[in-house]
């Protein structure tokens, strides 16, 4: 499938809307839970059985970012936003036919397996062509899609919320839930790859002033496996492990976290408050993603990570010292640290593009998102672990996150000089693509060089 060239006059603000059909669709990811009860009740699965559709889904979106971004960037956008519609969409089929049979593992398979394939491809999808299309605001380019993915959440929730309470919470409502989801989704996810275009050779442009002025993307451009070489990506890849493990160590145990934080004040926290609070968390998330994104476009993407991890380590200092003892402090730092949690995630691409150029980007941001694969793993268990051991000692109330909190500080510390040891990538690892070319791993410069005097 060749990747459709945008005509003359055609304009760049379509791009944004067509990423947000297939973030907002995969966003579906963070509604999970919505899902368990239920399939605990009607299937007799534990609390960690119920949350393995989700895990998995996690795991196969970092391995398939990583291992399909050069497909993705050879390709283009529209093929990827095809295999990622055909894979997310299957992986509800799937789902529904297991629920429908009652056969755990085919749920597992689907949703998890190859829903999460649809997930890695579907999140990276858009991200080289927004770059190459905004090259003079790719932060805010980038905020605006992968907020999608951070509030399709939001959607999600009350409409597989709503499906389960008019179909029934049983396997046959499960299923017919989940039937619902993957057409519809289909559906939503068709009209981001019909309008999907890729820049042509004079498509950088901007509107100054009532002029049209052409902006250039310049800057160093690195190979995918020319960049997994470099120090400035595994700087990176730390820097984004521990920014992510912070967040997602809120995010994943934040009603019983707050719960316990109040459960021996005057005012303790209710079910439907602590709720609430997720949500908030999760409309901070999302507004983290364009808000900061965009901020870093004016400051600088290294000066906004100092923000991410620096001020993210003063707030769960604050949590820790004082948290216990003020519902709105607590409540204000977790909101920050989750604007951070989803910031990171927008801004990251950007990042990349300064530090390896727009050439194969989307394939470089893939094998970065192992680092999300890992935190996801890395955030709940430090948190569930601690608290775990810390009740076992007697302990409780806000003691039970005390030492995982001050464990947060110290990850988010590690980020900080990760993030500080950053600079220019070297010359040595610069490549320059053929124009009008699909974009092929190449080994190095020298290899790139000769290919273009066997052209010439």
């Amino acid at each position: 499938m060749r990747p459709p060239v945008a005509p003359a006059g055609w304009s760049r603000w379509l791009v944004p809307p067509a990423a947000l059909s297939v973030h907002l669709s995969i966003g579906q990811a963070y509604a999970w839970s919505v899902f368990k009860p239920p399939l605990e009740s009607a299937l007799g699965l534990s609390g960690t059985q119920s949350a393995l559709p989700f895990q998995l889904g996690i795991v196969m979106l970092g391995l398939s970012a990583a291992f399909g971004g050069t497909l993705v960037e050879r390709n283009g956008p529209r093929w990827a936003m095809t295999v990622a519609l055909i894979c997310f969409s299957s992986g509800f089929l799937l789902s529904s036919l297991g629920a429908a049979t009652e056969q755990y593992w085919l749920i597992v398979f689907g949703y998890g397996f190859v829903g999460g394939i649809g997930l890695g491809i579907g999140y990276i999808s858009p991200v080289s062509t927004l770059i190459k299309w905004f090259p003079d605001r790719p932060g805010m380019a980038t905020g605006i899609a992968i907020m999608g993915f951070g509030g399709g959440a939001l959607i999600a929730s009350p409409w597989s919320a709503q499906m389960l309470e008019s179909f029934g919470a049983d396997s046959g409502g499960i299923a017919l839930a989940f039937l619902v989801h993957g057409l519809a989704y289909a559906v939503f996810m068709t009209l981001g790859v019909l309008l999907i275009r890729v820049p042509g050779p004079r498509a950088h442009q901007t509107r100054q002033g009532g002029r049209t002025e052409e902006v250039a993307a310049a800057g160093p451009q690195v190979s995918a496996k020319q960049a997994i070489r470099t120090p400035q990506f595994w700087c990176l890849w730390v820097v984004l492990t521990m920014n992510v493990t912070a967040g997602i160590g809120i995010l994943e145990k934040a009603a019983p976290m707050i719960t316990d934080f109040f459960s021996d004040t005057s005012t303790p926290v209710s079910v439907s408050a602590a709720a609430g609070f997720v949500a908030l968390l999760s409309a901070a998330n999302m507004a983290g993603r364009i808000g900061w994104s965009s901020t870093s476009d004016l400051i600088g993407r290294k000066n906004i990570y100092r923000v991410y991890l620096g001020v993210g380590a003063l707030m769960y200092l604050l949590i820790v010292l004082w948290g216990d003892s003020s519902k709105p402090l607590f409540v204000l730092c977790a909101l920050v640290i989750l604007s951070f949690y989803g910031g990171g995630f927008a801004t990251v691409p950007a990042y990349l593009k300064d530090l390896f150029g727009t050439y194969q980007v989307g394939a470089i941001h893939g094998r970065l998102l192992t680092a999300w694969s890992t935190a996801g793993v890395l955030g709940p268990l430090i948190v569930n672990w601690v608290a775990d051991s810390q009740e076992s000692a007697g302990k409780h109330g806000a003691n039970l996150y005390g030492l995982s909190l001050m464990i947060m500080i110290g990850l988010l510390v590690v980020g900080f000089v990760a993030n500080e040891l950053v600079r220019p990538v070297h010359a040595r690892h610069h490549v320059v693509p053929a124009p009008r070319e699909p974009a092929d791993d190449i080994d190095d410069a020298a290899t790139a060089a000769g290919d273009r005097k066997e052209r010439a």
